[in-house]
């Protein structure tokens, strides 16, 4: 007998209205792990239709975020819009927005608006500083909330390094993650109370809580820095994890490294010398396995400087499926990353490539509204429905 195994949200239908990162990765990862998700698109599209590398008129950005969507494009300035967009929400289970505070209302698409029409609704806005307040009027990106946050600040002083943007979009990947906790819970709650939920996310929110060094300010004590430091080593520079007294008194009791500091020498000179007697203990070896030797014997955690190419090449993600491959429109593959769940006994994966704008207009408001082709000629000749015409 064969057992098909159902993926975790099977049947669950987002309606996606968000764009650029922190709204579309919460889509993305409701859709890999079964969701089935509609991207709602302007007639401009998403920005990121435009970054990055373009194969057949989308690009790899696009691609990375939006792979395993459904694509309907809506022109919501255009008269019967917004009725239409009211039906569509009226089918989904979920909506996903992160314009700032006051767009949907414009449009009569505000919670008000939605609720009552489906009570089981769960509505996540995701915006810089909430949906109101005094600054929810912002508009918000990550490297606005990483320094609203106190990050740029605080990297700045303890590198003593001009300030400057992580190259990494942290605070939309935090507002993603929170997110989606938030949608999967309220999910939950629903199958006991039947009520939907709206979930306001701010992002400033989600950087202070996911900030693990929040309670030297919150207790007014200074900082003291942990995580790993990078040293010179055989090979190439290595991260190395641990308070470095921690990893000075293994290295002298298990490696014999001698205390070059002598006898009455102050606290900051002490540090200076143990930290060049350790450097140089790290060079010391052959080579980088025979280094690794050492800090695995005295269970010291280190790790390779990888740069992003050598990272998915790694045997991790090699043995993972880090990586996968998505229709990339023109009869070919494109990698995208695969979501980091594994389940037991059920399924999950990036669904499809990702879609042209409007490419599925027809498809779902034949599924999820039951329109007539004569109903969908009508919203696509008063400029409702949009559609691009693929390269």
């Amino acid at each position: 007998m064969v057992i098909t195994l159902e993926y975790p949200l099977q049947n669950i239908r987002v309606l996606d209205f968000s764009r650029v990162l922190a709204g579309p990765f919460a889509g993305r990862m409701l859709s890999d792990m079964g969701a089935e998700v509609v991207k709602l698109e302007p007639p401009e599209g998403d920005v990121t239709r435009g970054w990055g590398r373009m194969r057949t008129g989308i690009s790899g950005y696009y691609t990375q975020q939006n792979s395993g969507k459904r694509s309907v494009c809506v022109d919501l300035e255009a008269e019967g819009a917004t009725p239409l967009v009211r039906r569509l929400a009226a089918r989904a289970d979920v909506v996903i927005e992160n314009f700032r505070p006051g767009v949907m209302a414009r449009h009569g698409l505000a919670w008000s608006d939605l609720a009552p029409e489906n009570p089981r609704l769960i509505m996540l806005s995701i915006s810089g500083f909430g949906q109101d307040g005094p600054e929810s009027h912002r508009a918000a990106y990550a490297s606005v909330l990483h320094a609203e946050s106190g990050l740029v600040a605080r990297q700045s002083e303890e590198d003593q390094l001009s300030a400057t943007d992580p190259v990494l979009s942290i605070a939309d990947m935090n507002a993603g993650l929170h997110g989606l906790v938030a949608i999967l819970s309220a999910l939950y709650l629903r199958e006991r109370s039947g009520r939907g939920q709206h979930i306001d996310i701010a992002m400033l929110d989600t950087m202070l809580i996911t900030d693990d060094y929040a309670n030297f300010t919150l207790d007014e004590i200074p900082l003291t820095r942990g995580g790993g430091e990078v040293w010179d080593a055989p090979g190439g520079p290595i991260m190395i994890t641990g308070d470095f007294r921690v990893v000075w008194k293994l290295l002298t009791k298990h490696h014999g490294v001698a205390d070059p500091t002598p006898s009455g020498a102050p606290l900051e000179e002490k540090i200076r010398l143990r930290r060049q007697a350790a450097g140089e203990f790290f060079l010391s070896f052959s080579d980088r396995r025979a280094l690794i030797a050492a800090l695995d014997a005295v269970n010291l955690a280190w790790g390779d400087i990888r740069s992003n190419k050598a990272a998915f090449q790694s045997p991790t993600a090699q043995a993972r499926g880090t990586v996968a491959q998505v229709d990339d429109r023109a009869g070919g593959t494109r990698p995208v990353v695969e979501s980091p769940y594994r389940f037991s006994d059920a399924p999950t994966h990036v669904a499809r490539g990702p879609a042209y704008r409007g490419e599925h207009n027809r498809e779902v408001l034949e599924a999820w509204l039951g329109a007539t082709a004569s109903e969908i000629d009508n919203l696509e000749h008063g400029g409702v429905l949009n559609a691009e015409v693929p390269p």
